[in-house]
């Protein structure tokens, strides 16, 4: 048995996958947490590089959304955690799933660095005549880390390993049961 089905067996999380109404709830709640919480990072970030919101200070965005943007991070990541350990097996040979969870490693280490320097210091900021270039280099590097738990968070629904039912190089059922005699007719009027 590999670390994954094992990991999938768990109970709670069998019933949570096979669960006709938490499942899409959850998936549901992960989702709106990515748009919500995710259009604060935006607007943070813009702020940041000097492109919007530029009516108010840096402190002034930055200190509003702080709160929101941790819970809703914890909510995203509570409901990801779920999702993803109850389908592991489906998850673990995704490299679209790795490469997301990546970018959300960088992501903490983007928060480890810029966190004394930009946004634990946004005083600082307001009082520089122009935003500072690690101001902007914060919130570009931040865009594109989001941006890039994005866009792989979305492709790990298009993957198609090997064995997948689209993937070309599998064998349907039906071929692998008859006698090699009989495969050829049968392959030959497959859908394509």
């Amino acid at each position: 048995m590999s670390i994954a089905h094992a990991i999938q067996s768990i109970g709670f999380l069998t019933d949570f996958r096979e669960s006709a109404l938490v499942y899409p709830v959850v998936m549901s709640t992960h989702l709106t947490c990515i748009a919500v919480f995710g259009g604060m990072i935006l607007m943070t970030d813009l702020r940041l590089l000097g492109v919007a919101m530029t009516d108010r200070s840096i402190s002034e965005v930055v200190s509003k959304f702080r709160l929101w943007k941790r819970v809703g991070f914890c909510i995203m990541v509570t409901a990801g955690l779920l999702l993803a350990s109850s389908e592991a097996e489906k998850y673990s040979p995704n490299p679209f799933f790795w490469a997301k969870l990546t970018f959300l490693a960088l992501i903490g280490i983007h928060a480890l660095i810029f966190r004394p320097l930009v946004y634990n210091n946004t005083a600082e900021l307001d009082k520089s005549p122009a935003i500072p270039s690690r101001a902007k280099l914060a919130g570009a590097l931040s865009l594109f880390l989001w941006f890039g738990v994005l866009t792989f968070g979305r492709l790990i629904g298009y993957y198609e390993g090997p064995g997948s039912p689209g993937n070309q190089g599998a064998k349907s059922a039906a071929a692998i049961a008859l006698p090699a005699s009989h495969r050829a007719s049968v392959e030959r009027y497959a859908v394509r």
